[in-house]
């Protein structure tokens, strides 16, 4: 926004004068909505963190029980296998054919084979889950501190979009406080040219020219700008244009 400094800008017409303050309010409503829209956003990343920490907890523990549980499992068909084998190692000695003999060996086989398999998903299953042991701490402290950082920056978030309301109730107050004393003719400029151009309406001469489109000022406008006496608009963009005399240096 091109701010004009009131401080600094010579005495002007008491329409500009009020538009200067009305452009002021107009900008900081603007700010208070944009202000809207980007906070609940933030406030979702929050939660979407907070969110996501839980889960990693959420989804360690799973697979943990998952782990255990399938462990277990294979000790079981272990024992179980071992068992056979037993039965099938006793079995060669009463045996009597070739036949016999090469199904038997086959049978004992199949079992070493899956005793392998489940060994070493036995073996895997362990590895894993002493990481996972060893990473609850980590994770759970590292949720306990996103949710608390973030919890504290959601108050805040909370309080600024409760607060929000409230200002801009309060500048739409002091708007419409201006706008009943400013001429119809200035207003009607004003609004204008803010749907068009945005929040600079109200703008300082900047080297004798237009401080929004940089258009240069004829002499002649240039001295009625300078007296204040009436309300003069840019020939090329229409904005209202006052005299800064910091921008004549």
């Amino acid at each position: 926004m091109n701010q004009v400094k009131t401080g600094e800008v010579q005495p002007m017409h008491p329409d500009l004068e009020l538009l200067l303050q009305l452009q002021h309010i107009d900008y900081d409503i603007g700010e208070l909505e944009r202000s809207k829209e980007y906070m609940p956003d933030m406030m979702n990343s929050l939660r979407g963190e907070i969110e996501v920490s839980g889960k990693a907890i959420e989804e360690a523990s799973a697979e943990l029980m998952d782990l255990t549980t399938k462990q277990k499992t294979c000790e079981l068909e272990v024992s179980s296998l071992q068992e056979d084998l037993k039965r099938y190692q006793s079995q060669m000695l009463s045996i009597k054919t070739n036949k016999e003999y090469d199904a038997l060996v086959t049978e004992i086989d199949t079992i070493k084979t899956r005793v392998a398999e489940c060994e070493n998903d036995i073996l895997a299953a362990e590895e894993r889950i002493e990481e996972l042991n060893n990473s609850q701490e980590a994770l759970a402290s590292n949720a306990k501190t996103i949710a608390e950082n973030n919890g504290k920056q959601l108050e805040k978030l909370q309080e600024r979009i409760d607060s929000v309301g409230d200002k801009i109730a309060k500048c739409q107050h002091d708007r419409q406080r201006i706008v009943t004393q400013v001429g119809k003719p200035s207003l009607s400029i004003y609004e204008r040219v803010r749907r068009g151009k945005g929040a600079s309406v109200v703008v300082a001469l900047k080297k004798r020219a237009c401080g929004g489109c940089f258009k240069s000022v004829p002499p002649q406008r240039y001295y009625e700008i300078r007296k204040g006496e009436k309300v003069v608009c840019c020939d090329n963009c229409g904005r209202l244009l006052v005299h800064d005399q910091s921008s004549e240096d």
